[in-house]
């Protein structure tokens, strides 16, 4: 194991459970213990580890993890009371001069300590490496099935495929869909530079050949802009006569890997693109020949400045290293939609490479003691956790300072009219009224609310109406002002038990679960994150002013999340929180309904465990 001099050998962190492991790295006198711990692995999980039931794999493991360091090695261990309870471990791969590092990451954890984070830990441990070189894996178990059924809104969204997105995207991992789509995305990662973003040229020497692949990058999130009108004159002078030069770039099937090779060494110097993707067929005239388009790319003179990628639709092979001139291999694949994820995976990479770190802003007008008061109090009433009423749920936003809409209770029909009076500034203002009472969370579905009612009469009537309705049931109702117009989101916070605060953002309302425009990141945010959060979604645009509308109060949506970050990090007892519909307006951010769900936990230190943290071993 290599290390490095100047990092801490030990550090200490906390599990999910309440309990603490070491981490380190792996030394030559652990053998035993890493070997104890693989022979210790059921059948299952030894074939889920190493793809066999095999007693050789346990011994070369423990050799392999415990063997005098190398460079590009890094192998390290969780222990829990001396004993080996799981290892980390990762490779270099080798790399052409020039092109991105990339590594090979193994994780196991012992039998009968699943669940608890050990793994997500010790990949927190290595990921700081992915400044420095890709980390891949497959995001597995997306389907609905891997929903659980859950009360709230946030619980609903917060599903383990959104919940490891949050961690992916955070710590620039690269989640692909499938084992060959990381090996596609490998290639490429291995081979060529990274792209300075999303801008391909798409060049072919047959047009519909051109035309698939250009969709398929628009598929893959990339762009295939337009030439410029002078690097497409450029073009036409080297290309045969009847070339496209628009993009796709139509060679023809005329063009000889001269013309190709200059045509691709125009494409691929600084300027309009980020990368080029050719997609070759063959041809009688090349073969007849001997003159092969496919010369110019493995004859490049030089080394060219941006990403260059192959697509042969007469290759067998789902992705091919082709041997290069200048030393750079290029990657070669069967069909476009493989060349455009990995171009597209690469591309997220070095976007979230070049992002400087993020950071923590400190928030002002909070009150942890308070908030924490608060909780004991209403766990101290309901030692089994629950779902707190309104003044609760109101009380704990206002120790964060998180905007609400002005509201009042009452539990008979004359006060409700009088709140009703108070809350608006005429008799003609107008009301919104809810029913109440715990557990409730989707009052759309079951009836209960009454809207836009005006006059003391109209809430009369709507009081009368929802406790003929609900009965005894209900405890009470919820009086406020109707809202003014604006875009309806969707915020909240779910404790994961081995991730911690996850923080959701997207489009609220009633549809909010129908469309799922959701994002999720993990907490505590940094300024970055909160930022992210708003640009996520689909309906993102909504808030930046769309179709001549103006912005909405993005610093205020900042502080919102940021505030329920710093709530659910500080209350580990919140369960779930659930801010839905938040309406944002230029002129202001308000939650309109939140629901808030506690339970009895025990609180942590939140320095012993935590993502941004994690970059003390370094690559």
């Amino acid at each position: 194991m290599t290390d490095a001099p100047d990092r801490p050998d030990t550090v200490h962190a906390l599990l999910a459970d309440g309990s603490t492991v070491e981490i380190r790295p792996a030394r030559p006198q652990d053998r035993d213990e890493v070997l104890r711990m693989h022979r210790e692995m059921s059948p299952g999980a030894t074939r889920l580890r190493f793809f066999a039931v095999n007693p050789r794999y346990a011994q070369e493991t423990a050799e392999r993890v415990c063997a005098p360091g190398h460079p590009g090695y890094r192998a390290l261990l969780a222990l829990a009371d001396g004993r080996v309870v799981g290892v980390a471990e990762y490779t270099v791969l080798p790399a052409s001069p020039g092109a991105p590092v990339s590594a090979d990451i193994a994780l196991a954890v012992a039998e009968g300590r699943h669940g608890q984070g050990i793994g997500t830990l010790l990949l927190e441990h290595l990921v700081h490496a992915a400044r420095t070189m890709p980390v891949l894996t497959v995001d597995a178990g997306r389907s609905e099935a891997g929903r659980r059924a859950a009360a709230s809104h946030t619980a609903a969204a917060a599903t383990p495929t959104m919940t490891r997105g949050a961690l992916f995207t955070q710590a620039g991992i690269i989640a692909t869909r499938s084992i060959a789509e990381l090996v596609d995305t490998t290639a490429l990662l291995h081979a060529q530079p990274l792209p300075a973003g999303t801008r391909v040229a798409v060049v072919s020497n047959a047009g519909g050949a051109g035309v698939l692949a250009a969709d398929a990058c628009a598929d893959a999130g990339l762009t295939v802009p337009a030439l410029d009108p002078g690097q497409a004159a450029e073009l036409r002078e080297i290309l045969p006569p009847g070339a496209a030069t628009g993009n796709p770039v139509d060679t023809t099937a005329a063009v000889t890997a001269d013309r190709m090779r200059s045509c691709l060494g125009r494409l691929a110097a600084p300027g309009a693109v980020d990368a080029v993707l050719v997609v070759l067929v063959p041809t009688a005239l090349a073969t007849g020949t001997r003159d092969d388009p496919l010369l110019a790319l493995t004859d490049a003179p030089a080394r060219r400045s941006r990403p260059v990628t192959a697509v042969l639709l007469d290759q067998e092979a789902p992705v091919r290293l082709l041997a290069s001139a200048d030393g750079r291999p290029v990657p070669a694949y069967s069909e476009p939609r493989s060349a455009a994820r990995a171009l597209a995976h690469a591309a997220r990479y070095a976007r979230w490479r070049a992002e400087p770190p993020g950071s923590v802003p400190p928030l002002s007008g909070i009150d942890p003691a308070g908030a924490t008061a608060v909780v004991g109090e209403f766990l101290t009433r309901h030692p089994g956790g629950g779902w707190p009423d309104l003044r609760v749920c109101s009380a704990l936003l206002d120790r964060y300072r998180i905007p609400q809409l002005p509201w009042a209770w009452a539990e008979d029909e004359d006060t409700a009219v009088a709140a009703a009076r108070h809350l608006v500034a005429d008799e003609r203002g107008r009301v919104a009224v809810k029913a109440y009472w715990p557990g409730l969370v989707h009052k759309t579905d079951l009836g209960a609310l009454r809207l836009d009612l005006e006059g003391p009469d109209q809430v009369r009537h709507a009081y009368r109406d929802l406790r003929a309705r609900f009965g005894d049931r209900m405890t009470g109702v919820l009086i406020q002002p109707m809202a003014r117009r604006g875009v309806e989101l969707f915020a909240g916070v779910v404790q994961d038990e081995v991730f911690g605060p996850l923080v959701l953002f997207g489009l609220g309302g009633t549809a909010t679960e129908l469309l799922a425009d959701h994002a999720a990141r993990l907490a505590p945010l940094t300024d970055r994150d909160a930022h992210s959060l708003l640009t996520a979604p689909r309906s993102a645009p909504l808030l930046f002013g769309y179709r001549g509308g103006g912005p909405v109060d993005l610093e205020g949506l900042e502080q919102l999340l940021l505030r329920l970050s710093r709530m659910a990090c500080d209350l580990p007892q919140l369960a779930e929180a659930d801010l839905n519909p938040v309406v944002a307006r230029p002129d202001g951010v308000a939650a309109l309904d939140v629901r808030l769900r506690l339970l009895p936990r025990h609180a942590h230190d939140p320095y012993l465990r935590r993502l941004r943290a994690a970059r003390r071993w370094r690559a």
